[in-house]
């Protein structure tokens, strides 16, 4: 007896079927509308920390850009008025602005510089396998994690104090007289304490970057006869180039903006002799309550900021780039 099936003649029942009229029409990948939705689909998420950022950042600095054009002293609340950009015409001969300027230009390369060398050395020797290795780099990244202002206070009493400090202990012992560090030696006393904080940061940063190494590569040239010094420059330091120059970008993006430090050890004395740019236009605010002139400074210090990681992103958008091709 045989039973009747809904297969199409000539057909068997594993063909394609033709979709019929009622069936709903999956939609084209390729067309405009859809495509317009699924990006829309896929930004949707993103949104609220989107307009998260828009209102912590980008509302406050257009704010401080519209104060920037305005004489407004707090002390002298009735004499706001418009003056348009004669603030900022006013910073570029302030010679104070000049000196933290330059302050702000010299501590940031001093410590990332110092903190880059130091980082280098100590992630070489901890590629190293030896006994201990886990607690040596926990105790070598302590120094970032603690907070600026304790790391401050520490290096300002404990370690500079010009009567019971550690380091005027230890220089006395080779005959060396104490020096008061934060009032003889600013500049240097700041830059010692940012070096300390900073070198873990680079240290884990370039030992990312020598783990990443294939050891396929030093095998190779360890059996063309290659030294430990040749291999490290023809090898290894082409090699940590993406590495060196993110952590050179970020380091001088969070270094620029140091204040605890100024703060805390030397308040930007004598005088303003070690006084950045973040402290000087606090003084300016917070203290000389003049808001017109410290908005013109800040707004200053972020486009120089943005100019320069616009030159250092571009470097290393090239370096990737290049490594990719290669």
């Amino acid at each position: 007896m045989s039973t009747a099936t809904d297969t199409p003649v000539g057909r068997g029942p594993d063909a394609p079927r033709t979709p019929s009229a009622d069936a709903p029409r999956r939609p084209d990948p390729h067309d405009a509308e859809y495509s317009k939705a699924e990006a829309w689909r896929r930004r949707l998420p993103l949104m609220p920390a989107f307009l998260f950022v828009v209102i912590c950042t980008q509302i406050p600095f257009l704010l401080t850009i519209w104060y920037s054009l305005r004489s407004w002293n707090l002390l002298r609340p009735e004499g706001e008025k418009f003056v348009g950009l004669r603030n900022y015409l006013d910073i570029f001969v302030d010679s104070t602005f000049r000196t933290a300027a330059l302050n702000s230009i010299l501590i940031t390369l001093g410590c990332v510089l110092v903190s880059l060398i130091f980082g280098l050395v100590l992630a070489l020797l901890l590629d190293r396998k030896f006994f201990g290795r886990g607690f040596i780099r926990t105790l070598l990244i302590t120094p970032f994690l603690i907070m600026p202002v304790a790391g401050a206070m520490l290096w300002s009493i404990s370690m500079f104090n010009p009567s019971y400090g550690l380091v005027n202990w230890l220089i006395s012992i080779v005959g060396i007289s104490p020096v008061d560090w934060t009032s003889q030696l600013p500049m240097l006393s700041i830059i010692i304490a940012l070096v300390w904080q900073w070198t873990p940061f680079m240290m884990l940063l370039l030992l990312a970057g020598l783990q990443s190494q294939t050891g396929d590569v030093l095998e190779a040239a360890s059996m063309d006869g290659a030294g430990p010094w040749t291999t490290f420059v023809y090898i290894t330091l082409p090699h940590l180039r993406f590495y060196l120059e993110l952590s050179v970008l970020l380091g001088a993006i969070y270094v620029v903006n140091t204040f605890d430090q100024i703060y805390l050890m030397t308040a930007g004395g004598p005088g303003t002799a070690s006084a950045n740019l973040p402290f000087y236009i606090y003084q300016r605010a917070f203290l000389g309550f003049d808001i017109g002139q410290s908005s013109a400074m800040g707004v200053i210090t972020v486009i120089a900021t943005i100019i320069v990681a616009m030159f250092a992103l571009r470097l290393i958008f090239t370096s990737i780039n290049s490594k990719e091709q290669s």
